[in-house]
């Protein structure tokens, strides 16, 4: 039953315009989304809506999950920074398509949603493939840079300076930006004289960046 729900949805968002690509498409058939959401709203698990996951977090739509991912264009390989790993959803759908020789390092500033993640992250066979932080994902994180692509699924007032110095040249960034109730996705790309190139795309609603004191891999 939950195999035929996942596909329903997924061919919906294909036929939405928000999955364009196979590679994202196989990612978002492997990666069960019942796994990340709370027992309480696993009725609504393939629903094309956000779901609270605690602490005034929610699990993104899966249309904005893939359309992200689009944007993002990881590639097998790729050293991606996340910043705001939620309930995991975001982070395996990346892990999963950079897997081979690539990495996730994921930032979060709630501890339980970390630990949360990491739960899943192992049940889906991908934790070894990403490094857990709590800490403050407003800065970034050095320890990992330079990345080949940044995702934020927070939303900023603007672009954050960590992204041009911790971007990879030639690499993309995607992140919501504006305030508190209207922000657009930034496709943000650092150019060989390391200036960001910034086109904004689509509408979104995230819940807003918030940054703590220091770091603790998970």
């Amino acid at each position: 039953m939950r195999g035929s729900l996942q596909k329903r949805l997924v061919e919906k968002l294909k036929n939405e315009g928000y999955i364009r690509s196979e590679r994202i498409e196989r990612a978002m058939l492997e990666i069960d989304r019942s796994i990340f959401v709370p027992e309480k709203y696993l009725h609504k698990a393939y629903d094309d809506i956000p779901l609270p996951v605690g602490y005034g977090q929610t699990i993104s739509a899966p249309s904005i999950v893939a359309y992200m991912t689009e944007l993002l264009q990881p590639a097998e390989g790729s050293r991606v920074l996340e910043v705001g790993t939620g309930s995991g959803y975001q982070t395996a759908i990346i892990a999963y398509l950079v897997k081979e020789q690539g990495h996730v390092w994921s930032i979060e500033r709630v501890r339980e949603l970390s630990d949360m993640a990491r739960e899943k992250l192992k049940e889906v066979n991908l934790l070894q493939y990403v490094t857990l932080i709590v800490g403050d994902g407003s800065i970034g994180y050095k320890e990992g840079q330079p990345y080949d692509r940044i995702i934020i699924t927070a939303a900023c007032p603007k672009i954050p300076s960590f992204v041009k110095e911790q971007l990879k040249e030639g690499g993309i960034a995607v992140l919501p930006v504006g305030g508190k109730y209207e922000q657009r996705l930034a496709i943000v790309h650092k150019q060989r004289d390391h200036e960001l190139n910034i086109k904004y795309d689509i509408s979104v609603l995230f819940v807003p960046l918030v940054g703590v004191e220091g770091f603790e891999v998970n």
